[in-house]
């Protein structure tokens, strides 16, 4: 292990625009790399690479924990799909640090077996989960009581920021729902039984700067 903890952080990919270039990029906001650093690690983008995707080692043995950052919707990027869903059924099977974050949860939970619900405010009757596009909803998460997720963010009910209309269905094999929104029972945190530290939330950590889950992966990491 280097001094830092190495986070890599799987990135999207999208058009953007840069100065007079109006062209395909990878992109990660900001601020996960941030989250990364202020609690002590070296953030890595980790870029959508066939080879990679069939054989993940070659990213895993460089890396110390493993974030699955947002964005699009599981299906909309078929490649950056197979990539992330590559690295985190080996990092499972390594018991690297996992954490999936928003679109990261669902790509876990499909990687699994699972099922999403493809448009929450026909499931639940409200958008209070992505009520305004590029602004967060606030809510509550209610976490069960001994869980990894409630280690990991210091709370039995905590504040999230969230922003997302797909959410987990059927759950995936290996994983247990350990969080909820208060409104509506929405799943919004789950975990896999057998592993130290591999945890998925649907709300978004790394834009909030109280909250301490990206910090806990690290500090996971420490400890190994």
């Amino acid at each position: 292990m280097s001094s830092r903890p190495v986070i890599g952080l799987c990135v999207a990919q999208s058009r953007a625009q840069f100065g007079p270039w109006d062209q395909e990029a990878v992109l990660l906001p900001r601020d996960y790399v941030r989250a990364v650093q202020r609690a002590g690690g070296l953030a890595l983008l980790l870029v959508p690479d066939p080879a990679t995707t069939q054989d993940p080692d070659e990213v895993l043995d460089r890396i110390d924990g493993l974030v699955l950052a947002g964005g699009v919707d599981v299906g909309d990027d078929p490649e950056r799909d197979a990539f992330e869903a590559a690295l985190t059924g080996r990092a499972l099977e390594r018991d690297l640090p996992l954490l999936g974050v928003c679109r990261g949860m669902q790509v876990m939970n499909v990687a699994a077996g699972g099922t999403l619900i493809e448009h929450v405010p026909d499931a639940v009757g409200h958008d209070d989960h992505g009520h305004t596009p590029g602004v967060w909803s606030d809510h509550e998460v209610r976490l069960a009581g001994g869980s990894l997720a409630a280690r990991a963010a210091g709370n039995g009910v905590t504040p999230v920021k969230s922003h997302h209309h797909q959410a987990v269905d059927r759950v995936g094999d290996g994983f247990t729902v350990t969080g909820w929104a208060t409104g509506d029972d929405l799943p919004e945190a789950m975990e896999a039984s057998g592993s130290r530290f591999a945890l998925a939330v649907q709300w978004h950590p790394e834009a909030d700067e109280e909250s301490r889950l990206i910090a806990a992966l690290v500090d996971e990491v420490r400890r190994r």
